[in-house]
């Protein structure tokens, strides 16, 4: 009798031991999905308020950074022969802004993440976030030009919670169900660009007659970052259990090394001995996804920039397009992407990019706003399929063991893309004007699609 009964009450002790283990990571995951939403928030307030702020400096700011750099260019103006074009100036200081805090993500994220290895994800998660309060509290006094360039890259150094919380989810979801539980990464990328921009627009109205536009929204986003901080310091639970850690910090140098390496990066060296035609496939795809991303950030960047200067946009309505775009944005996500059959994403991913030919296309001559609205549906569809169809790709490459690496070579591509593409695509715009600079990006993104094209995938 007690021969019989033992397997049984095994198998109940292991099922209970699966119920609670589910319920933990239902759990983490629910903490790490709002921690994440309320994060973006915070950081996506700014987006509407970028050509404002760059005017507020052009006009007010006299310090010495800004004079310098205003010198500098306008030499460069006389040394290459173009007139003076100072309405442009702030697209230029603009994308010098968005590629230096990209840079130092694309520098801080691997060493971030490794030292999550080791210590765990808990810790980090809240050094980092700690570190991102300070910079909305630094951005609140930025009345000079060189302190709002201290903000950023502060918050540049510190914005590795993304990729913590990536792992995070890698730490307690399974295999089966990681493609998933990722997406809901991606809904929390939605929602923030949907309503972060729009409340950061709403909050600039509020500030008062002896105060700058920017105090509010940037006291709102430290406040943001403040609850997240106490909310995960209380909540979420560490993933990484200890014995599951790196030893130390020199054992994980040498595979985040690869990650900071751009020759690396693009070789995909880090994975070693794997077949020629895999690992072609592999460096292809990233390629393109550095291609693609390259282009698409850049010309992003600019997109608030032409607005302003085009069609005389305020903050406010600057966030109703954001809104806009993060709405289509999310219906495409939830209507085409999601449902995108196995073996597809490799054509939803080139219609993606084809479509943005002509989006960019018609960006760059649309003089009224139902045409330029015409132009940014074209834009969301490309935003919301091509990155997921290209991760989707690369992730069937590889061993099994091998998959962390891989994500985090293709995630480091598309920093470094994030990372050149606002400086170099803000210069063209600045030397060229839109009109040619939209132009160039649509002409160029043929590379890309034509590469894709020509992959062996079905």
């Amino acid at each position: 009798m007690n021969q019989t009964k033992e397997p049984v009450k095994n198998g109940s002790t292991h099922q209970g031991e699966s119920m609670v283990q589910s319920k933990e990571q239902k759990s983490t995951l629910y903490v790490v999905f709002v921690a994440l939403i309320v994060d973006l928030l915070a950081f996506t307030l700014i987006l509407p308020l970028l050509p404002s702020i760059m005017d507020y400096y052009q006009k007010r700011d006299q310090d010495t950074m800004y004079s310098g750099i205003a010198s500098s260019v306008h030499d460069f103006q006389d040394f290459i022969g173009v007139p003076h074009t100072d309405r442009w100036n702030a697209v230029l200081f603009g994308g010098f802004i968005g590629s230096l805090f990209s840079i130092l993500q694309f520098l801080a994220c691997p060493v971030i993440g490794m030292a999550s290895d080791v210590y765990g994800r808990k810790p980090i998660l809240l050094i980092s976030l700690i570190g991102v309060a300070l910079s909305y509290l630094v951005w609140s006094f930025s009345k000079t030009f060189s302190l709002f360039v201290f903000a950023r890259i502060l918050g540049g150094v510190s914005k590795g919670n993304v990729g913590i919380t990536t792992a995070i989810v890698t730490d307690v979801s399974s295999a089966e169900k990681r493609g998933r539980e990722m997406a809901l990464i991606g809904i929390a990328f939605s929602l923030g660009f949907i309503f972060g921009p729009l409340i950061g627009a709403v909050f600039s109205k509020m500030a008062d007659k002896d105060q700058d536009f920017f105090v509010v929204p940037a006291l709102f986003a430290f406040g943001l970052t403040f609850v997240n901080i106490v909310f995960v310091a209380f909540r979420l639970k560490e993933s990484l259990p200890p014995k599951k850690r790196a030893k130390s910090l020199s054992t994980s140098w040498s595979q985040a090394s690869y990650l900071v390496n751009p020759v690396s990066l693009f070789k995909f060296s880090a994975l070693g001995n794997l077949k020629s035609n895999e690992i072609h496939s592999m460096r292809t795809i990233g390629f393109v996804y550095f291609c693609y991303l390259f282009l698409f950030s850049g010309l992003e960047f600019t997109l608030t920039f032409l607005m302003h200067s085009r069609f005389g946009y305020t903050s406010m309505q600057q966030g109703k397009m954001f809104f806009f775009i993060g709405s289509f944005m999310a219906l495409v996500q939830g209507c085409c992407t999601r449902r995108i059959p196995f073996g597809k994403e490799k054509y939803v991913a080139t219609v993606g990019i084809g479509i943005l030919i002509p989006a960019f296309s018609i960006i760059a001559f649309a003089y009224s706003t139902w045409l330029m609205y015409l132009a940014l549906m074209l834009f969301s569809f490309g935003a919301a399929t091509v990155v997921p169809c290209l991760t989707t790709l690369i992730s069937r490459n590889g061993k099994p063991h091998q998959k962390g690496v891989i994500v985090g070579i293709f995630r480091s591509l598309g920093a470094l893309a994030r990372a050149l593409g606002p400086i170099i695509l803000c210069t063209l715009y600045w030397l060229t004007g839109p009109q040619l600079c939209y132009l160039t990006g649509a002409v160029c993104l043929l590379q890309p699609l034509f590469l894709l094209q020509r992959l062996g995938h079905g």
